[in-house]
């Protein structure tokens, strides 16, 4: 994290940002995060690095961070890291357009999608908004694909019904074509599952389906991506958010990929995250010092 006291407010005392309250406010146009990063000195000062800051709007905007340099952005006493390269939009359902590319050739190689599907456990703690899942339909993710082709890659839950909805609808209606199915398998530090395999609400794996828009997969079996082939279980411990799998042999197009991630509650270096709280655990409450 960046070092000196230029960006560093009384922090710990305020409680976390409600991005999602503070989006659909009337202020919402006016909210600012101020953002520092590092650029170093040159050669005569080898070593050290002179902190800059600068203001952005925050909410209805794409914000992008520099990749020559560590970031932090400071909104109504918090602190957010922001790693190089990375560019977030923080923007409700209605705004989502605005992410399509002016040029195709500027799409996305890999788009990650984990919605906030709707679940009545979910809608009584209150844990996150939920969107209706025709709402779904509407999501620009063929414009959003390169035109060298481009890997989705689609979180769902475990219910059949929404099962059927997506590979009969939304996914035909987005263009995506094969999809394969990949499970996310939890398990304990110590390797053992997280918890029985035959538990109908609580069980330990989720779902992932994956698929290609733009890329014919006979004419793509000599490139140098690997085409998906049938099912595949992923194991790792699952942390206090979604984790994203290693699934960079799989993505077709130019390299390095362009890659976007919708719903995003985190940010990536060298990712696009859209959403409507895409900053929720850059919080740097999440994040140890060293």
């Amino acid at each position: 994290m960046i070092k000196g006291d230029e960006c560093r407010p009384e922090l710990e005392t305020s409680s976390e940002n409600n991005f999602v309250e503070l989006g659909g406010s009337w202020r919402a146009p006016f909210y600012e995060m101020t953002i520092c990063f590092q650029k170093p000195l040159g050669q005569d000062e080898a070593g050290t690095c002179d902190v800059q800051k600068r203001s952005s709007p925050l909410f209805n905007r794409v914000v992008r961070v520099e990749e020559n340099g560590e970031a932090e952005g400071e909104f109504q006493g918090r602190l957010y890291v922001l790693p190089k390269g990375s560019c977030f939009m923080t923007t409700d359902f209605t705004h989502v357009r605005d992410l399509i590319p002016d040029n195709p050739n500027t799409g996305y190689n890999l788009i990650v999608i984990d919605p906030p599907w709707e679940n009545g456990c979910v809608r009584q703690k209150e844990a996150y908004p939920t969107l209706p899942n025709r709402n779904l339909l509407y999501l620009p993710v063929q414009e959003l694909a390169h035109p060298a082709g481009a890997l989705v890659v689609l979180w769902i839950t475990n219910r059949e019904k929404l099962r059927r909805f997506v590979e009969e609808e939304l996914l035909p209606s987005w263009g995506v074509k094969d999809p394969t199915e990949f499970y996310w398998l939890k398990v304990k530090s110590d390797g053992s599952l997280i918890g029985d395999l035959d538990l109908f609400h609580h069980r330990p794996y989720e779902c992932l389906l994956l698929g290609y828009i733009n890329v014919n997969r006979e004419a793509e079996s000599g490139s140098k991506f690997k085409v998906l082939q049938g099912s595949q279980v992923i194991m790792s411990v699952p942390g206090a958010h979604s984790r994203k799998p290693p699934l960079q042999k799989y993505i077709p197009g130019p390299k390095p990929p362009r890659c976007i991630e919708l719903f995003a509650r985190e940010l990536g270096s060298g990712w696009t995250s859209w959403g409507n709280e895409p900053l929720h655990f850059q919080d740097s409450a999440y994040f140890s010092k060293k």
